[in-house]
């Protein structure tokens, strides 16, 4: 960096000189002495305007003061022109003006004020042909691999670091023994698998258990993007390819990891070029190379995707990438390790339950539980604390989840009414469902574009859901707004998110699930999603327009049957829901515990006002 920098500062003072030269040539600041005819520079000696005399070779210089002030030409030997000089009247010698003749040497200053704007001219053109040989240089490394070599001696992550994913750490485990010992398998006849995608939903652990899996086979680690072999330039990312798997056969046995290898390995004839598509020469260039190895060449791919819906089916077939591992988001006891592994190093407290906020989040990925634990510790030192509580990491949770508090946010007191009852009305109406999760916490402190809200605790992990669990599912999505309407007879549009919730929760049972019981066990529409990421693209119809009015009137009479029995429960329990929501208003969160003993409390008497024990 700092020759760099010395060169180019180099660079700029040689131009800046070679300007000031041009400047001193062209423009001259010291004009020299005025040139005058032989009769002019005689009048000039007889003048008194100089007091003494050069002969400098064919010219004379008349000088005044030390100082050059006039120059003739003369043709002829010293002798002539002191005889011109008398004859014309001069006075020479002591009584007169002085005569000297010079010996004739060179004018270092004059030649090197010629000659220095050719020098710094050249000194600038050699420069500039170096910087252009050097951008040259640059040009052919575009054809060079971008990736990363991480030793194999020292490795930063191992399976000891890796938690919630026990069976993809199995398969790898194989990978690794083979790296370790290839002659066990070989003398069998076994093949190892040429290449393994590691698939799953962002966050879930792809490129931390591809370390890990270097780390554990001690072997050198090629890590680079799919982005990273397409360049603007046509073949560069074939090239790429080329020099990456060159570089592999040498460090081999050896581990090329493509994160998001689906940056180059999506369908081709998808592209606007055709099969000249620049990503889809990049495409056959690593189908080439994978399917090229040599039996005994120790190198095997990994790579990583959260889209193996677009990838191409060449790239995906036994010989390339023989083995797909799904890394999805882990179980309860997957959480539970993760947070461990998370946890290890930092000041917990006591009162720490990893257990029970494992229960809390289902559906957090790795990810997402490392911002757990971290956004727990930035709570507790914001409070001065020295360890981190129980109280930071499920206010962490929240803020995960939903976003930081607005405790700064006006609200009139009608709406926090509002809100009340209606984060309420969700807690009592799970509360007297068989089917619903435990209520953890209620709270109508904002929250991101909430302004309150009603957390659950499940108390299992399910992989299943069953018809009666789906409605009263619902009737909770809807008991906010039957709260509402119970007692203040009026709606708000606070419910726009559990309506949303609800309706999608109906669709999902008649034309997904086939809980009809119109029309039966069917399905209904073909989607297009994004795999794992759970968001629809297309929908085709391929039912008759009688079926979707079918479709509609069971959705509307699931969701208005939901509607009809949270009404009910709100209805029916109307003292119980203002007493629950007296006491919301007032402390703004109310935890489980307390919850509890607010549903167990004696009413008060009709028409006292007086507020609940704290």
């Amino acid at each position: 960096m700092k020759a760099r920098w010395w060169q180019g500062s180099l660079l700029y003072l040689l131009i800046l000189v070679a300007l000031l030269a041009l400047a001193f040539s062209f423009f001259p600041v010291n004009k020299g002495p005025k040139e005058v005819d032989f009769y002019s520079f005689i009048d000039s000696a007889k003048g008194g305007q100089i007091d003494s005399i050069q002969q400098d070779g064919n010219t004379i210089i008349g000088v005044k003061d030390d100082k050059p002030v006039v120059k003739a030409s003369f043709i002829g030997g010293t002798k002539d022109l002191m005889d011109s000089l008398r004859d014309a009247g001069v006075k020479l010698g002591a009584d007169g003006i002085k005569f000297e003749v010079k010996t004739g040497g060179i004018d270092w200053g004059n030649l090197m004020l010629s000659f220095l704007p050719l020098v710094l001219f050249g000194a600038l053109l050699f420069f500039l042909f170096r910087s252009a040989r050097g951008a040259n240089t640059q040009a052919f490394n575009f054809g060079k691999s971008r990736a990363r070599l991480a030793s194999g001696d020292k490795p930063t992550v191992t399976f000891a670091d890796v938690a919630g994913i026990d069976e993809s750490k199995g398969e790898l485990q194989e990978l690794v023994e083979f790296l370790k010992s290839p002659q066990k398998f070989l003398a069998l006849g076994a093949r190892i698998p040429r290449g393994l995608l590691l698939v799953g939903p962002p966050g879930c652990g792809k490129t931390l258990i591809a370390k890990a899996t270097a780390g554990e086979a001690g072997v050198p680690f090629f890590s680079i993007s799919g982005s990273e072999f397409v360049e603007m330039f046509v073949g560069v990312g074939a090239s790429r390819v080329r020099d990456l798997f060159d570089q592999a056969k040498r460090n081999a046995p050896c581990i090329v990891f493509v994160d998001e290898i689906d940056a180059v390995g999506r369908h081709r004839g998808a592209g606007l070029g055709g099969g000249h598509d620049e990503r889809e020469q990049t495409l056959n260039q690593i189908l080439v190379e994978m399917d090229g190895f040599d039996s005994n060449t120790n190198v095997i791919v990994l790579a990583a995707t959260n889209r193996p819906d677009i990838l191409d089916p060449a790239l995906l077939r036994p010989g390339r990438f023989d083995r797909h591992i799904v890394i999805d988001q882990p179980d309860i006891n997957g959480r539970k390790a993760i947070l461990d592994v998370h946890a290890k190093g930092k000041p917990m407290s006591s009162e720490a339950n990893l257990d029970v906020i494992a229960r809390q989040t289902p559906g957090f990925s790795g990810a997402d539980l490392a911002n757990l634990i971290n956004e727990g510790a930035i709570l507790a030192a914001r409070r001065s604390r020295k360890d981190i509580g129980q109280k930071e990491l499920e206010d962490s949770i929240d803020r995960v989840i939903a976003g930081p508090e607005k405790k700064g946010r006006v609200i009139t007191k009608n709406e926090k009414e509002w809100i009340a009852y209606h984060e309420t009305g969700h807690a009592l109406a799970a509360k007297m469902l068989p089917n619903a999760d435990p209520v953890h916490k209620i709270s109508i402190v904002a929250r991101g574009m909430m302004g309150g809200w009603t957390k659950f605790l499940p108390t299992e992990e399910r992989h299943l859901e069953t018809y009666e669990r789906f409605k009263d599912e619902m009737i909770i999505g809807l008991a906010g707004r039957a709260a509402e309407q119970v007692v203040f007879g009026e709606l708000t549009s606070g419910a726009q998110n559990d309506l949303e919730r609800v309706t999608k929760i109906a669709r999902r049972m008649i034309m997904e699930l086939g809980m009809s019981q119109k029309l039966g066990p069917r399905t209904f529409g073909k989607r297009e999603e994004l795999v794992f990421l759970g968001k629809e693209i297309h929908e085709q119809q391929n039912y008759s327009d009688k079926i979707a009015e079918e479709i509609d009137a069971e959705v509307e009479e699931l969701v208005k049957e939901a509607f009809s029995k949270a009404t009910v429960i709100m209805t029916e329990n109307k003292p119980r829901l203002k007493y629950v929501a007296d006491y919301l208003i007032e402390k703004e969160t109310i935890d489980d515990s307390t919850f509890e003993k607010l549903l167990n409390d004696p009413l008060p008497a009709p028409g006292l006002e007086a507020a609940p024990a704290s």
